[in-house]
């Protein structure tokens, strides 16, 4: 990604080449599984500090916060999928 920046800003012909690289399929896809992991990570993280402020820490409570979870970061994942593509 640095590469990637340095190119572009280095000159008008760099920042065509990176354009063209970053417009690809297989670009766009690895750009969605980055984003894709980066969301579930934000996503978990704050059902953790919601069970640091004691909400959800009984076994009942533990099970609906990983649905949630895996539920709101698969609808994130999806509207960034729509976003990149």
């Amino acid at each position: 990604m640095l590469y990637a920046l340095s190119a572009s800003l280095g000159s008008e012909e760099g920042f065509a080449n990176v354009k063209s690289t970053l417009t690809s399929p297989l670009a766009k896809f690895i750009a969605w599984g980055l984003l894709s992991s980066l969301l579930y990570h934000l996503v978990a993280g704050v059902r953790h500090l919601v069970m640091d402020a004691g909400v959800g820490e009984t076994l009942e409570g533990g099970k609906l916060g990983s649905k949630i979870v895996i539920v709101v970061s698969l609808a994130l994942i999806v509207l960034a999928g729509v976003w990149i593509w």
